[in-house]
């Protein structure tokens, strides 16, 4: 007989994690006589900048717990280069809380803000998964937003995303204002997700931390950002989040009961990425190159590439069936993701990622040739 306890082991209702879907894609890809170019997932392929991995080490020895607030050398870091990067000012010193990476933040911070079961969190249609993720997790229900679309009364939670985790697209400041206004309106938390905002292409995308979107007031508004992209740290785990010192105070005290703390060496190396913007450019420059490779061997063989106006990947389309598209693709030794990976409306897309080596992307471009 199954007891009581028994029947509620099935756990959150959550979706198939979407890549084991491109096993056969991959494996098709692998066989290619000049070996895979995966541009599938956003892995950084580039070196760690040695003023990172010494900050890294330097530390090694340090044996006690880290602060899960982090150090204040970090979260002053944080305010140095948010102001010299992207000209945001007005930040609490306490209002900066380091994360283990922004993944982890992503998926558990609708259930740290108390988000419950019934409670809707509304996310763009086309949306890096985690978000819906976030909500099962919580229990809520997820609405998707088309473009220009504001989030329905009853949510409780509005995550925005731009430059954004499929396609590219980079909202405007008043757009992003009128959904900050809309938000707050019906009640709503706003979580805006910004790892790309340093990876500006043919538009200039604006911060919700900015006094243009947020309208004089960070009240309700936490922005996530990542180190993985930027500074190559996708295996330190290395992200913050910050915001509404408010908000940013209930997500610390929830991490700290919970042990969600970044470790003492990754902590120091953020620090070190965070004050250093030389790293950064030459980052930005290796995927401005690889972008122009891809953008141009796309356009000249049969695809439209839409949005892409800034982040680490390009909006593809053949007009046709997204898997079909990945088909095509892993046969000629290509590997990319589906569109459908990031919603209904994705069908006919495929992602693109930068993150191949040099060597890696003029292949790809040599075999869209062929």
């Amino acid at each position: 007989m199954i007891g009581p306890a028994s029947a509620h082991r099935g756990g959150p209702d959550l979706p198939d994690f979407p890549w084991d879907a491109l096993a056969g894609p991959k494996a098709t890809a692998g066989a290619h006589p000049g070996g895979i170019v995966d541009l599938s997932v956003g892995t950084p392929v580039d070196p760690v900048a040695p003023v990172i991995s010494t900050a890294l080490g330097s530390v090694a020895d340090v044996p006690g717990y880290p602060l899960t607030h982090g150090t204040p050398a970090l979260r002053e870091a944080v305010l140095g280069a948010l102001e010299r990067r992207h000209g945001i000012t007005g930040l609490h010193h306490d209002a900066v809380l380091p994360t283990i990476g922004s993944k982890e933040l992503v998926a558990w911070l609708p259930t740290l803000l108390g988000v419950r079961p019934g409670d809707v969190v509304a996310i763009p249609e086309l949306a890096y998964p985690t978000y819906e993720v976030g909500a099962r997790l919580a229990g809520a229900e997820v609405v998707r937003l088309r473009d220009g679309e504001l989030p329905p009364a009853g949510t409780t939670l509005l995550w925005i995303n731009s430059p954004s985790n499929p396609t590219g697209r980079v909202q405007s400041a008043q757009a992003l204002a009128e959904l900050v206004a809309a938000a707050r309106e019906v009640g709503a938390f706003i979580a805006s997700d910004e790892c790309y905002l340093d990876l500006p292409w043919t538009a200039r995308p604006a911060s919700v931390l900015s006094p243009e979107v947020h309208g004089g007031s960070l009240a309700d508004i936490v922005a996530a950002h990542s180190l993985s992209k930027t500074s190559s740290l996708a295996g330190y785990r290395a992200g913050f989040v910050t915001g509404d010192p408010v908000l940013v105070k209930r997500l610390l005290e929830v991490r700290r009961h919970a042990g969600m703390m970044m470790p003492r060496p990754v902590q120091a190396a953020m620090t070190a990425a965070m004050n250093d913007d030389d790293h950064v450019v030459a980052q930005r420059d290796r995927y401005a190159g690889r972008r122009k490779v891809l953008l141009e061997a796309l356009q000249a063989n049969g695809f439209r590439v839409d949005h892409s106006e800034a982040g680490l990947y390009l909006w593809a389309s053949r007009d046709e069936d997204a898997w079909t598209t990945v088909a095509w693709l892993a046969e000629r030794g290509v590997l990319v993701a589906p569109g459908t990976f990031y919603g209904p409306s994705g069908g006919k897309h495929v992602r693109v990622a930068l993150t191949a080596t040099d060597e890696r992307v003029a292949a790809a471009a040599d075999r869209l040739a062929s």
